[in-house]
């Protein structure tokens, strides 16, 4: 019997040493990871002692420092980015509805300012900004290779002066456009009547924008008790808070799932549901979306359209559909890091990012809207970005097609929206399959891109 007992000590302690023997092992591999990042970090404070010491100017050390953090956190996608402390009380600002400035969307894009969306009523917006822009110049001094924030700094001053933005736009010249800064105070819903037809433009996800939302319907609904049905207008949205996004699909939904959103754990899911109660008391609803509808707007969409509460019409979203979340550093005394934590999914499973989402009936604004689409050509969105996250599925976004719908030769696009047009026809009859359909635009051969000229190579000083 002593004998076996000495036998398993014996294999016990073989057994012990052994796995300390590898556990020393794991430690080794799991500390040189470490070790390679200590090593590149050392890298970094050898390149900014010799960028502080041989530059041909005297540098800012914490200019310097800032931008690199901002220029690690944009290498891993459009959206996640540094904000020093002015940039961090400007978003604070932006996002309670009330802030000083021209009133865009813009993102970053191989280091040129790009407009994502201008809001409604906004100077940008009078001034006839588009979505897809590019951003070259303010006031006459370049732009290009400076960060979002920094060019936004640029753009944002004193309420009442100046400022000229140089745009760059596909098949147009570089231009000059020159506008007046405001407070910018956007109403992010309004409503009003379209016939027979309640219609609720939703520009932006602030912090009021489901009180006013609300408030908005429930003035409507009262001043119209026959009103027939509804459209949501959610075009060149460029999206914001998640809780004025599950807030208004609320509105909407007598309880059931809005979204949820999955980070790097799988177990880590977070599931946003509405309450009981519909505030349209179970009207028909009808969303229109098109290409610069992104995040909270396609958070939005996708809902109602998932659980059949609504059909949409327009053309396919933006796809933004990953989950942002600002970390304050030193309680915001540094400023805060915005990083990219989760994607968001419909009630269905489906994720928003890159692909968007697909409207009921594909219809285009204006007739060159939808050569553009046949061609596949000038079209922005987040599967435009080099470095956009993908979505976890695999799936890509639609490719170049005809869209089903456009406006016919007879109707006037300056002075009538087609998309919104084709949105009461839907409320008339009922549904997107028992709405007369128009005939397909002929698309046109491709345009052909000339060939850029030959650039002679330039003389180099030695």
């Amino acid at each position: 019997m002593r004998k076996y007992l000495l036998i398993g000590a014996s294999a016990f302690v073989l057994g012990a040493g052994s796995m300390a023997y590898v556990s020393q092992q794991a430690l080794a591999s799991a500390q040189a990871p470490k070790v390679k990042t200590y090593k590149m970090l050392e890298l970094f404070g050898d390149v900014l002692d010799t960028v502080e010491r041989q530059y041909v100017t005297e540098v800012d050390d914490q200019k310097l420092i800032e931008a690199a953090i901002d220029g690690m956190l944009t290498s891993l996608d459009p959206h996640s980015g540094y904000l020093n402390p002015d940039s961090f009380d400007d978003m604070r600002d932006q996002t309670r509805g009330e802030y000083g400035g021209l009133g865009l969307e813009v993102t970053s894009e191989e280091g040129v300012v790009k407009v994502i969306s201008p809001m409604d009523g906004t100077p940008a917006f009078k001034a006839g900004v588009k979505p897809g822009d590019f951003i070259t110049a303010v006031n006459g001094e370049s732009v290009l290779g400076l960060s979002v924030n920094e060019a936004v700094k640029q753009m944002r001053g004193k309420p009442g002066e100046s400022v000229t933005l140089t745009i760059a736009r596909e098949k147009s010249d570089p231009f000059d456009v020159k506008i007046v800064r405001e407070v910018i105070k956007p109403k992010s819903a309004t409503a009003k009547m379209e016939g027979d037809y309640g219609y609720l433009r939703v520009s932006g996800f602030n912090e009021k924008t489901t009180d006013e939302a609300e408030a908005a319907l429930a003035d409507l609904r009262a001043k119209n008790p026959k009103m027939k049905g509804l459209i949501l207008d959610l075009r060149n949205n460029p999206g914001g808070l998640l809780d004025q996004a599950v807030g208004i699909s609320d509105l909407f939904l007598d309880g059931g799932e809005i979204v949820s959103q999955r980070g790097r754990d799988p177990r880590d899911v977070e599931r946003y549901n509405a309450r009981p109660g519909d505030a349209t008391g179970g009207l028909p609803v009808v969303v229109l979306i098109n290409s610069g509808s992104a995040s909270a707007a396609e958070i939005v969409a996708g809902a109602l359209q998932d659980r059949k509460r609504a059909e949409l019409v327009g053309l396919t979203s933006f796809g933004k559909g990953s989950v942002q979340t600002v970390i304050p550093l030193r309680g915001g005394m540094d400023g805060a890091l915005k990083l990219t934590t989760a994607r968001y999914y419909t009630p269905a499973g489906r994720s928003i990012q890159k692909t968007g989402i697909q409207p009921d009936l594909e219809v285009a604004e204006t007739r060159d809207e939808a050569q553009a689409i046949a061609n596949r050509a000038f079209q922005f969105s987040e599967a435009s970005f080099r470095n956009a996250l993908n979505a976890e599925e695999g799936k890509t976004r639609v490719g170049a097609h005809e869209p089903a719908e456009a406006p016919p030769e007879a109707f006037n696009t300056t002075t009538g929206d087609f998309q919104l047009a084709r949105a009461k026809d839907v409320l008339r009859y009922g549904s997107v399959a028992a709405t007369p359909k128009l005939p397909k635009p002929t698309a046109k051969m491709a345009e052909v891109v000339s060939k850029l000229p030959k650039l002679e190579p330039k003389p180099v000083a030695k």
